[in-house]
């Protein structure tokens, strides 16, 4: 994995990593950094287009260049400038680039998400320049570049270093020697980036997620950074774990690369010390000698830990995270790790899955994947702070795993991953460069080196996360030779977590069969989840047919709605009355496909062909986002719970859904289970309910009731109450269960079977019907699930549907009769109380009052800022940091729920808490929820009759 350039002046400027550093390309530093290691332009880069930067790179990388009429940026919190759109944002450039189309306005449009770039002023090269002075003491500099989006010459000082030949890859990495380039005073160094091409560079693109930025996000999104040194050089650390089966063991192997810059033979003692969390050190040591001018990795002898500390995911139990440090003539580093096991194989070989299904265990505990795909900012502005609050949404909706396909983000995303005990999917792109034509044809020796280049780079900065847990190819397996290099990548960076060749049903020569499958990407109806015999036979793919059998690496029901706080957030008012007007219109917020059905995703047509067939025509904005909200729930619950309920099932058992996706990096209608502002709409609670740790459901395929429990300790005394109830509140059907018992991870299937009105077909008159669940323990309620369900089902055609990302429907459930509930009486009670941490926290308990037997349906809260009278501050008052205990429920008369939402009380902005509460038969109305360390004991009679007099 040598780079030399061999080129005149720069031959002798350019040194092979190998002979030189010791560092091979794709050499990350440890998490916890190493010494001597800076991040560049960390007070600012300065950012201008070629066409008016128009000096030879010799002038713009010398030290006083002139740069006053130049674009000024700040690094992200990942240490990085960006891209060219985000200089420009940051300038002022386009204010508000995520409202309406302010982005095509400001930077004009493309369609082509994998091609050049071929919009001004991006269609050019851009300088990305700045200034530094070396840190530390130590005669050998080493300019460090991770991989740039696009490719890059590099200067310094106004001497060309590299050309972009050389450095292009996003994924890469490349060291030069910059020893006598450099003063101890003030330096700069200066990238042109040349414009990206994802369908000819090993970069970054967005598929057909988005919009695409016009300038591809040509940029820097990893730090440039500058390692200084003296005589020796430690880095590179790592530590490999063997553990015992029962986790009782760990037998710990450090490593760390020692580089000899100097012209003779040294011998020296290097040091590694594994600290616990509690603080108890273990610390090996070993002589080593390494020859001028290379590099000799040691490993050292194995510390052995008996009952480790071992890192769980969230649901199961802690993330303790131990320290490696080394040391070398005082040269550091530091890095932190998770002592656990993962494994994973085929499974129960069927006929859908000949060669069985794919399963995760972590420490031997099988896993049912409940995922997410995870995107990041559309113009690539890594946040820490708002990493930490999707953290918070993902582990509220009982996500267990995020699947960031293509896009690998900096240190700090997987060290918060780790301390929140989410699993991570990493892996390569489908859909540009990086998927190879299977005969390899035009694919060039140097493209294979830029591959393993990735691989090792990936793998390195990857391997030490307990979060990270596989890698995975996307569409279709590498090709043979790509496989190859991608696994020496890894095997040389140490990366050892399992590597799967597709996320399909598709195999390669080394890794063998993935055992997964994609889709679906577009509506299906929710009974289509539970789906367990369905597959078209000549698509050995097991492609868009996503029922609950075997591991869906992504799949989803298409479009999700916004509430209307967020839609006025992004949407302009002729947005938002195309959107309940006119289903065939290519919403800008969808992305650039502007038709309907196979693979177009631009307008929201399919979703809405079903909303109005299932639920009815809809007749203003809001009557539109509130069936919206309800179709989403119902579908994103069912996608879920159907895994759940199927994870026994035989012979082809359900082992993992990755719902697609579960994020976006701008506002989005398309593929969200929370939208970019915090905004959890139907699908959030959907998904949320779905995946309760102690959790009852109903499955729509054979009527019958299942129990899981997905948390870490057995639990007792579980009962299940089951009734089913008419749109007239009758109740139809009461059952309830023997108390018994759940094992951590063991569901039961079947526990009773309510008895629900008969199956109806056109022109028989469709019944909507309601079954309600409680699951208790001993007297308290635990879990309350509602179903509304129709005696006309819902039927796909499959064979029309193979092939397809959506399901062709002959037949939609009729849930017209929701429209006919009358309207509930509901009131409620509100209070806050302060926290640690900056955090308050409000609870609200909703009891349906209704005088007549009429339920309470799809009640959804909000916490706003408020005035000290209770009504709502006037604009976007909505408090989106908040995570709620439960939402978006349904009560009957005489029944409670206590809802307890959790938010950041520098969001209230000083102003007084106050709940919004509405439904689908409830006009809004707002309480109060009083100031801090006031009951809802004391408030209850007061607000309380206010209410009564105020919901109908």
């Amino acid at each position: 994995m040598r780079r030399a350039l061999g080129r005149g002046l720069v031959a002798a400027l350019l040194v092979s990593l190998v002979a030189a550093t010791g560092a091979m390309p794709g050499q990350a530093e440890p998490a916890g950094g190493e010494r001597g290691l800076q991040t560049l332009g960390g007070q600012g880069w300065q950012v201008q287009s070629s066409a008016q930067a128009t000096q030879p790179g010799a002038e713009v990388s010398k030290p006083g260049f002139d740069t006053r009429t130049w674009l000024k940026v700040r690094p992200d919190d990942g240490g990085a400038p960006g891209t060219e759109i985000t200089a420009l944002l940051q300038n002022g450039k386009c204010p508000d680039v995520y409202f309406s189309d302010n982005m095509r306005k400001c930077f004009g449009y493309t369609t082509d998400n994998a091609g050049p770039v071929t919009i001004p002023p991006f269609d050019v090269p851009w300088w990305f320049r700045t200034d530094f002075t070396p840190d530390g003491s130590g005669d050998t500099r080493q300019l460090i570049v991770n991989g740039v989006i696009g490719k890059a010459d590099v200067w310094v000082n106004g001497q060309q270093v590299a050309i972009s030949s050389t450095v292009t890859g996003a994924y890469t990495k490349f060291t030069f020697d910059v020893s006598k380039l450099t003063t101890k005073g003030r330096n700069t160094v200066a990238l042109k980036l040349y414009p990206n091409d994802p369908g000819a560079m090993f970069t970054v693109s967005d598929i057909d997620w988005n919009q695409v930025p016009p300038d591809n996000n040509t940029g820097i999104h990893f730090p440039v950074q500058l390692k200084v040194s003296g005589a020796l050089n430690n880095g590179n650390a790592r530590v490999l774990q063997d553990n015992t089966k029962d986790m009782s063991r760990s037998t710990l192997t450090a490593k760390t690369d020692v580089t000899n810059n100097g012209d003779r033979t040294v011998t020296t003692v290097a040091k590694a010390t594994v600290t616990d969390p509690n603080g108890r050190r273990d610390t090996v040591q070993q002589t080593v000698t390494v020859q001028p001018h290379s590099t000799q990795t040691v490993t050292f002898r194995p510390i052995v830990i008996d009952h480790p500390k071992v890192w769980w995911p969230y649901y199961l139990g802690d993330q303790p995270l131990y320290t490696l440090t080394t040391e070398v003539q005082g040269s550091g580093t530091s890095e932190q790790f998770g002592i656990r096991t993962v494994t994973t194989g085929l499974i129960s070989p069927s006929p859908a899955a000949p060669q069985g299904v794919r399963q995760y265990s972590i420490n031997g505990k099988p896993l049912v994947i409940r995922g997410a795909g995870f995107a990041e900012d559309l113009f690539l502005r890594y946040d820490s702070a708002d990493i930490a609050k999707q953290i918070r949404l993902l582990k509220n909706m009982g996500i267990n795993l995020v699947r960031v396909e293509g896009h690998f983000l900096p240190d700090d995303f997987y060290q918060q991953m780790d301390r929140a005990g989410i699993m991570v999917n990493a892996g390569w792109s489908c859909c540009d460069h990086w998927e190879l034509p299977g005969n390899e044809k035009g694919v060039t020796d140097e493209d294979f080196k830029i591959i393993q280049n990735s691989a090792q780079s990936v793998g390195e900065r990857l391997r030490d996360h307990p979060s990270v847990i596989t890698f995975n190819w996307s569409d279709n397996q590498p090709t043979p030779r790509q496989e190859a290099v991608s696994l020496q990548g890894f095997k040389d960076a140490d990366f050892t977590q399992p590597v799967v060749a597709s996320a399909e049903y598709k195999a390669s020569p080394k890794l063998g069969q993935a055992g997964e499958k994609e889709g679906p990407y577009d509506y299906v109806s929710p009974s289509y989840w539970y789906d367990t015999t369905h597959f078209d036979p000549t698509d050995d793919s097991r492609t868009n047919v996503g029922g609950s059998w075997g591991f869906d690496s992504e799949q989803s029901a298409g479009d999700t709605v916004p509430t209307r706080d967020s839609l006025n957030r992004f949407m302009s008012a002729d947005e938002q009355a195309k959107l309940w007007q006119d289903p065939a219109y290519n919403q800008y917020h969808l992305n650039f496909e502007a038709d309907h059905g196979g693979y177009a995703f631009g307008t929201l047509f399919t979703f809405d062909t079903a909303l109005q067939n299932r639920y009815g025509q809809w007749n203003s904005l809001d009557q539109y986002v509130q069936q919206a909200q309800v179709q989403n729930y119902e579908n994103t619950r069912s996608q879920f719970e159907a895994f759940i309920d199927h994870s026994t099932n035989q012979p082809t058992p359900a082992t993992g859904t990755i719902y697609w996706q579960g994020n976006k990096g701008w506002p989005s209608l398309l593929w969200t289970l929370y939208n970019n502002d915090g905004d959890q709409a139907g699908s959030f609670f959907g998904a949320k309910k779905a995946n309760e740790p102690l959790h009852v459901l109903y499955g729509y395929d054979d009527g019958g009731v299942t129990i899981d429990n997905l948390g870490a300790d057995k639990q007792d005394g579980l009962t299940v109450e089951s009734k089913v109830y008419d749109t007239d509140g009758n109740v139809l059907d009461s059952q309830r269960t023997a108390p018994t018992s759940l094992a951590s991870q063991q569901v039961s299937t079947d526990v009773l079977k309510p008895k629900t009105p008969a199956v109806t077909t056109p022109p028989a008159k469709a019944q909507t019907y309601f079954v309600e669940l409680l699951l208790r323990k001993g007297n308290q309620v635990v879990d309350r699930n509602v179903y509304w369900l129709s005696t006309q089902q819902d039927v796909v055609d499959w064979p029309a549907s193979y092939g397809n990302p959506q399901a062709t429907m002959t037949q939609y459930g009729n849930l017209k009769g929701l429209q006919n509930l009358q309207q509930a009486k509901v009131s409620a009670v509100a209070a806050s109380q302060r926290q640690r941490d900056g955090k308050q926290a409000t609870k609200v308990t909703v009891t349906n009052t209704s005088k007549q037997p009429i339920v309470g349906f799809f009640l959804r809260a909000d916490i706003r800022r408020g005035n000290a009278d209770g009504s709502e501050k006037p604009g976007d008052n909505q408090v989106t940091s908040g995570v709620w205990s439960d939402n978006d429920v349904t009560l009957w008369p005489g029944e409670s729920q206590t809802l307890t939402v959790t938010y950041d009380a520098a969001d209230l902005r000083g102003a007084t808490p106050v709940v919004s509460l509405q439904g689908w038969n409830l006009p809004k109305f707002d309480v109060k929820a009083g100031s801090d360390l006031v009951s809802c004991a004391a408030q209850e009679a007061a607000v309380a009759a206010h209410n009564i007099l105020h919901v109908g």
